[in-house]
């Protein structure tokens, strides 16, 4: 899965020239921790967070004489770390987990904002149905890929866990099927149980 199939795409955002009450008031309203932060062509210029508001809150009450504060594109936080919407969703979660974000806006080649990953909708993989899970190896891997009927082999999905019985063709096939189970989004782990009739 990419992602692209789990980005938001209706995202709230800002300009460099909203007010910073205004930015306060919609990440309130809608409950979100972040705004992007666009230009007039839609190219990411930036995000604006709850850390953002903090450290400003911090630097007024810290400073003799605090300098005024207006505009969004005064305190938001450039060089945002970004990702692709064709990248893997493997990849958006260790960019994650890496850079310690909850979010990660998807640009294209030119930088243009087209949507909003977050960790809520990484989460949302797990959730996949097991009969979603059955149905996609059974008619996708065996059927398609493998080229084997899925009514000759055993295929058992329980809370994630996938069980191969019965006899297949060959120790590779066994093998294929096993390593491309295991990278089906939902997938918790494979006991692959298969026994073949070639060793290739």
């Amino acid at each position: 899965m990419r992602v692209v199939d789990l980005m938001t795409t209706d995202v709230i955002r800002v300009s460099p020239d909203t007010r910073i009450k205004e930015a306060a008031r919609l990440m309130f309203r809608h409950r979100v921790s972040g705004l992007p932060v666009v230009d007039a062509d839609g190219r990411l210029s930036g995000i604006i967070t709850e850390a953002d508001f903090l450290r400003m809150e911090v630097a007024r009450n810290e400073a003799d004489e605090p300098q005024p504060v207006e505009t969004v594109g005064e305190v938001m936080s450039s060089g945002v770390v970004t990702v692709a919407p064709d990248a893997e969703i493997t990849e958006a979660a260790k960019m994650m987990v890496i850079q310690d974000v909850k979010r990660l806006p998807v640009v294209d080649a030119d930088n243009k904002m087209l949507g909003i990953i977050a960790r809520l909708d990484i989460v949302a993989v797990f959730t996949r149905p097991d009969e979603v899970i059955e149905d996609e190896i059974r008619e996708d891997l065996l059927r398609r890929v493998l080229f084997v009927d899925p009514d000759d082999l055993d295929v058992n999905v329980l809370n994630g866990v996938v069980t191969f019985k019965g006899e297949i063709g060959t120790k590779n096939e066994a093998r294929i099927l096993g390593e491309l189970s295991r990278r089906l989004d939902g997938v918790m782990r494979v006991d692959n149980q298969l026994t073949w009739r070639i060793e290739d």
